[in-house]
């Protein structure tokens, strides 16, 4: 793995046009890689490629689409060969309520972006570093989870859900991959101040600047840290509420203000939502 002083050079990042995404991409940048960028929204894309011309390429993909994400990984392989990290950033979140039919729809398109497309996203890219064996690259796979899916949340079970299973994902994948040329490696942040948190309604402790999560991502991708929380203290304090009994932290939870749904204030978009006109949203 990469070490601090000898920085990634070929990357890939998904989610490429949301604040840590973009903050990524800044700082992989600066180092001098060569970065594929991923995202929706094109305009914002190309304003990042174009502050390191001839290193950027430019993909505008649905994550969950598995032929749209092979055609990404066969075009930036052959322009710039095997990357070194890949980092699976697409997410989005909403708030979710059971007893609401039109909320299924939500949960569906939540797991199918927040679970499958890191799957999706990784694929092209195992296959052909294994086809590399003991002659390619070291490279790094980063899923970024978050600490929701640690424990479940009332009103925020479709986000909980596709994140809890996301961790669980990355540790199997982790396994398969132990004593291989690729490491696997689970980012779990708190609250992070980019779009995707803009409308929560609740306390937000420890919320943290994306410039500094993706400098600390990245220092901790290339110490081959396995599990990185942003910031740490936020993982200490919710490992410490977990030691609660179920029905006291529920207790503590149920009162507090819920994350809004979508068609609610506040709420971020979730693109590709059947039924909805929704300007694509690129909120990581």
């Amino acid at each position: 793995m990469a070490s601090p002083s000898a920085p990634f050079r070929n990357a890939v990042v998904t989610g490429a046009c949301g604040g840590l995404g973009q903050a990524l991409v800044r700082e992989l940048l600066a180092l001098g890689a060569q970065v594929a960028l991923v995202g929706l929204q094109r305009d914002v894309l190309d304003s990042l490629a174009a502050t390191a011309p001839g290193r950027c390429a430019v993909y505008t993909p649905d994550v969950a689409d598995a032929d749209a994400m092979a055609q990404v990984a066969a075009d930036w392989m052959a322009r710039a060969g095997l990357p070194d990290l890949v980092v699976a950033n697409a997410g989005v979140a909403g708030g979710f309520d059971t007893g609401e039919a039109g909320d299924l729809a939500v949960m569906r398109r939540m797991l199918e972006i927040n679970l499958l497309g890191p799957a999706t996203t990784f694929q092209p890219f195992v296959r052909a570093l294994r086809a590399q064996a003991q002659q390619g690259p070291r490279c790094a796979l980063v899923g970024v989870a978050s600490i929701a899916g640690w424990r479940g949340m009332p009103g925020n079970g479709a986000y909980c859900a596709s994140k809890g299973g996301l961790i669980r994902y990355l540790e199997s994948l982790r396994a398969e991959c132990r004593g291989t040329r690729l490491s696997v490696h689970t980012v779990s942040p708190g609250y992070l101040r980019t779009a995707l948190t803009a409308g929560n309604r609740f306390a937000m402790p420890g919320l943290m600047e994306p410039d500094a999560a993706a400098r600390a991502l990245l220092a901790g991708v290339a110490r081959g840290r396995e599990h990185i929380v942003l910031p740490r203290h936020i993982g200490w304090l919710s490992r410490l509420l977990a030691c609660l009994p179920a029905a006291t932290y529920d207790h503590l939870l149920r009162g507090q203000p819920r994350k809004p749904r979508v068609g609610e204030a506040g709420a971020t978009a979730i693109p590709g939502l059947p039924g909805t006109t929704q300007a694509p949203s690129d909120p990581r």
